[in-house]
């Protein structure tokens, strides 16, 4: 985060109506909305783009239209946590492809295709148990430690900006509209494949860096975006993590002869994320156990406090939690035949896990879902060996509470900003669970028909994320002895490395000097590229602050919402739009 926080990121006066009839419609639409969409997005490039931001401006233009010039911020602010919650319920897409590309497999003879009732059912109980496991966490993550979840802060910087009025807002429009119209224009320019001889002249210059570093650039406005949110810090950690990963590791690994010299990307996947996970876990897990009294001293005054205030009670939480889990336990069983106590353990193991997911979040702005579940397969690997089934089923339930929880996350630290009220929030979280996965059930099996699930194929759906899913399944049913010992040592090593860097950490005098073990994990597993480009937003945010100290706040926070809110605009209608026909795949979506 960078060291001088702009002040629109603060608290503000509240202004204006938040629980209101229409503000619920809107919420109702803008979810059904995300929920639809968001699986092709998620599908086609291989993960999920800023949805908080586009909810966000969604909700704000449908209730600007009937507000007659009165501030909606907060009524945007539901509709932005609706629309956010069911993105990240559609999420789930990727393992519902995954489970597909399983059961296509006969080789591995299991069939876990589900029905439209079985997918809502599970993701039903699996997400509203997420979201009541992530509510306590709020005074932590949002008040006590003031993490930046840059998406959230992206979202309420907008939010802030289009319901101001007056002279002082704007500097900070121009810079937000500046931002989106470049940022949408880049994008659809891409994935039209228009302009094609300014693609192939950047790309000449993109590939020439990447044969001397082995890394690239990527022609991505969102993540220069979000690496001016982020800061420079942790920027700066997670190139590390890049150059960790894609230039040292590569030949680390052939000439230790782990690898081959035809080795792809995926087999160097499969290798750094045991380290890169380590990392994260361990740094995760230690900073809160040093902060042990600050978490319980929070649940406290959570509990104590509850009845009189604006949080969501802690007993509703916890009878919430209880009878969802529960629910979550016998869809699994009676549903997908998963023995009983096998969800449990997946419920309570995945509880540390989240915990990582949401600091490693908050701080890099990359929900590492994907390395979570991979991590709850690897358990269910030793727990159940050669039971692909068990692992895949307790890898949805971990990947499914670790979406949901980053996405109530990054609404509190929106609604923070615009001074809505955490239990109403949660309340609008809560039922968008369900319209998100009903969206899910009838969406994922239609785009899966339509365009099909094929690696290869440029016009298909071939979903990254659940090939890694698929390949790491596939790779834990031969038996723990299927993995290179050399990763397991890495691990530990990793892990080790984790605890020190974190207890160092502590020290504020020490803490710019010290590796960041979210930032360096998160680096080894994101795509080069993105983390390349975030880098460089990173020193385009502190050049700024470091020439115009007075006047950056007022711009440049502004611009880089919008250069994340254009392209991730253009990532949900365009899908949107060949989905109902209104646009043709055939020019290069």
């Amino acid at each position: 985060m960078n060291t001088t926080e702009p002040a629109s990121a603060g608290t503000v006066p509240i202004q204006g109506r938040e629980l209101t009839v229409r503000a619920v419609v809107v919420a109702l639409l803008v979810a059904v909305l995300m929920g639809g969409s968001y699986p092709y997005v998620v599908l086609k490039l291989g993960f999920g783009p800023n949805i908080a931001v586009v909810s966000a401006f969604f909700g704000w233009l449908a209730l600007s239209v009937v507000s007659r010039g009165t501030s909606v911020k907060r009524e945007a602010n539901l509709a932005q946590s609706a629309g956010t919650i069911a993105g990240q319920t559609a999420f789930l897409c990727t393992i519902l492809a995954a489970f597909d590309m399983l059961s296509q497999d006969p080789s591995v003879g299991v069939d876990l295709r589900l029905t439209k009732l079985q997918t809502f059912m599970w993701l039903t109980t699996a997400g509203v148990l997420g979201v009541l496991m992530a509510v306590p966490l709020r005074k932590h993550f949002i008040e006590d430690e003031k993490l930046p979840y840059p998406d959230g802060i992206a979202a309420g910087e907008t939010l802030i900006v289009l319901d101001a009025r007056g002279p002082e807002a704007k500097v900070a429009v121009r810079a937000l509209l500046a931002g989106l119209v470049a940022s949408a224009v880049l994008a659809l320019a891409i994935m039209r494949n228009w302009f094609a001889w300014l693609k192939e002249t950047l790309a000449v210059h993109v590939n020439q860096f990447s044969t001397v570093t082995g890394v690239g650039l990527s022609l991505s406005l969102l993540s220069l975006g979000s690496g001016m949110i982020i800061g420079l810090r942790i920027c700066a950690n997670m190139f590390a993590g890049l150059l960790l990963s894609w230039v040292l590791a590569p030949v680390f690994l052939r000439d230790a002869g782990i690898i081959g010299d035809g080795a792809s990307k995926r087999d160097i996947l499969l290798w750094v994320m045991w380290p890169a996970t380590g990392l994260m876990i361990a740094g995760g897990l230690t900073a809160l156990f040093l902060k042990w009294r600050t978490l319980v001293a929070t649940f406290r005054q959570f509990s104590s406090s509850s009845v009189n205030s604006e949080d969501f009670p802690l007993r509703w939480v916890i009878v919430g939690s209880i009878v969802s889990a529960l629910a979550l336990i016998a869809v699994q069983h009676f549903s997908l035949g998963l023995p009983m106590w096998e969800t449990a353990l997946a419920i309570l193991l995945t509880l540390p896990l989240m915990l990582v997911g949401l600091r490693v979040f908050g701080e890099t702005n990359w929900g590492p879902i994907s390395a979570l579940s991979n991590v709850m397969q690897g358990v269910f690997g030793v727990i159940s060996p050669g039971s692909v089934q068990s692992n895949m089923l307790a890898s949805g339930v971990t990947g499914s509470i670790a979406a949901e929880s980053e996405g109530v996350m990054q609404c509190y630290k929106t609604g923070e900003m615009v001074g809505s009220t955490p239990r109403t929030i949660t309340w609008v979280q809560l039922f968008a669970v369900p319209v998100g996965a009903l969206a899910l059930a009838f969406a994922y099996p239609l785009l899966r028909d339509t365009y099909g699930l094929d690696p290869e194929s440029p016009t298909a759906l071939s979903s990254p994320i659940s090939q890694k899913w698929v390949g790491f399944a596939k790779l834990l049913s031969k038996g723990t002895s299927a993995l290179h010992p050399s990763a397991l040592w890495a691990l530990g090593i990793a892990m080790a490395l984790g605890v020190l860097f974190t207890v160092l950490e502590q020290k504020r005098e020490w803490r710019n000097w010290i590796p960041s073990p979210t930032g360096i994990g998160i680096g080894m597993l994101v795509p080069a590229s993105a983390i390349a480009t975030m880098f460089l937003g990173a020193w385009i945010d502190f050049i700024a602050r470091k020439l115009r100290p007075k006047t950056a706040d007022g711009w440049v926070l502004p611009l880089a919402s919008g250069l994340i809110a254009g392209e991730a605009l253009i990532a949900i209608l365009l899908p949107l739009l060949i989905a109902l026909k209104l646009l043709s795949v055939s020019s290069g979506a």
